[in-house]
């Protein structure tokens, strides 16, 4: 899905995004949670069904995508 189909979105960055650019953007939809590049806000967007975001963010804060 690129951009056109989600004008009407609100978009959100991490408070934790740093200066450098290197940031996504979330949108939480009706039935989904797109996912885009924030340097290319014209360009695609990664969708999500919010019980495989959901399970995302919870690997993300219990440590399952450590590199260590």
């Amino acid at each position: 899905m690129n951009a056109s189909d989600l004008s009407g979105a609100t978009w959100h960055k991490s408070t934790r995004s740093g200066a450098n650019g290197n940031c996504v953007e979330v949108a939480q939809l009706t039935h989904a949670v797109a996912l885009r590049d924030s340097k290319d806000t014209a360009g695609p967007a990664l969708m999500f069904a919010p019980e495989e975001w959901a399970a995302f963010i919870e690997g993300a804060k219990d440590g399952d995508f450590d590199r260590g």
